[in-house]
């Protein structure tokens, strides 16, 4: 009598502990949703931004490609938390398993990016950047150049000129190009009167006058903007990478728990 109580004890213990790993699983899938859902909406909003950054976007393939992989992680992220969520609800082993292979998949995948980038993150300098400007900016001259292009959308959505400022211009490819032009138009100020945008003064402005023309830099533009968001990014990508281990490990314990 008294085995088959403890028996009978240790098999609700066992129940709840079962019960406990598969509601808890369900929550973590949950925010694995979420996670999912955020980053649907930061590629959707990217793509249909009014605010000119979809210029940026459309104008640098890397970028392009970059945006298409976030609504790709999105979705996916979106699917597996969905799948999380029905197979630790049903107990459904195959559903589980199914889970803890993409999710084991993703995991990696995301750790190998944070790795590549840690490796990379010296070609994102103020030296790096400037270098290029003035090796490879051509103004307006050629509408085809990608590079150039993604320079100006730059320079007119974030209200700046060059990386440190409109001096990155001297002695660069852009002045051996255009003797006449000291500064690029994109580095121009602009007013905007009744619903119509115009230069302050064109004139004066690509002959250097300060006055008329955008003295800030824009890398410091760019980083002062983002700022927030890159903190806010950082944060997240460590709670999605805890949350997603953490599923795994709950999705393993429920798989084998299941009779």
């Amino acid at each position: 009598m008294g085995q088959g109580e403890a028996s009978a004890r240790g098999t609700t213990m066992e129940g709840d502990c079962l019960s406990c790993i598969k509601y808890l699983m369900f929550v973590f899938n949950f925010l694995i949703f979420l996670g999912g859902s955020f980053l649907l909406g930061v590629g959707v909003w990217v793509l249909v931004d009014p605010t000119g950054f979809r210029e940026i976007v459309a104008a640098n393939p890397l970028l392009f490609t970059g945006i298409y992989i976030i609504l790709g992680m999105g979705g996916m992220l979106f699917l597996l938390g969905f799948l999380g969520c029905c197979g630790a609800i049903r107990e459904n082993k195959c559903l589980l398993l199914f889970f803890f292979m993409l999710i084991l998949l993703i995991f990696l995948a995301e750790l190998a990016a944070a790795i590549l980038a840690f490796i990379f993150r010296e070609h994102l300098t103020r030296e790096y950047f400037t270098k290029e400007l003035k090796s490879y900016y051509q103004g307006y001259n050629n509408k085809s150049d990608v590079f150039s292009s993604t320079w100006n959308a730059i320079m007119t959505t974030f209200e700046c000129c060059g990386v440190n400022g409109p001096e990155d211009f001297k002695d660069s490819v852009f002045r051996q190009m255009d003797q006449t032009h000291v500064i690029p138009v994109a580095c121009c100020k602009r007013t905007s009167q009744n619903g119509e945008v115009a230069y302050t003064n064109l004139e004066h402005c690509i002959s250097g006058n300060m006055e008329f023309r955008k003295n800030k830099g824009c890398y410091s533009a760019v980083v002062d903007y983002f700022e927030l968001y890159i903190y806010v990014a950082g944060a997240l990508a460590i709670v999605v990478l805890t949350v997603e281990l953490f599923a795994m490990i709950f999705a393993m314990c429920l798989f084998r728990g299941i009779q």
